[in-house]
């Protein structure tokens, strides 16, 4: 690999190196991550949404009310799992209530989904 360092005024050492050798780099990264989501998919780590679920995903009011609706599991249910009242779980899905983050982490672990998952994109 041919590269160059150099430091920035402010002492930042930056390192320089062909277009080509960097995109090399780039892609090998996106392989990589790649191979990555492949192998969580194929262990049952990650989960592959149809295009219907992933409009309905979109058009839901949070992506809470998303997941409980696909899980198939009422806001009592959900609640009772969480530990937490349905009326909490009812204002998180309608977006009136902001939960906090381990009551979040606690409805993720719930619903058997990552924390970013509850998180809509703004």
């Amino acid at each position: 690999m041919t590269h160059q360092t150099i430091k920035t005024p402010a002492g930042e050492t930056l390192v320089i190196l062909p277009l080509a050798e960097f995109e090399a780099l780039r892609d090998a990264a996106d392989a990589a991550a790649h191979a990555n989501i492949m192998a969580a998919l194929a262990r049952g780590e990650e989960e592959r949404l149809s295009a219907e679920e992933t409009a309905a995903l979109v058009d839901a009011v949070t992506p809470l009310a998303f997941w409980r609706r696909k899980r198939g599991l009422t806001q009592a249910a959900l609640a009772a799992r969480a530990g937490i009242s349905q009326s909490a779980v009812a204002g998180m899905e309608s977006g009136a209530r902001v939960g906090a983050p381990r009551v979040l982490k606690r409805v993720a672990e719930a619903l058997g989904v990552r924390l970013d998952d509850l998180v809509a994109d703004e």
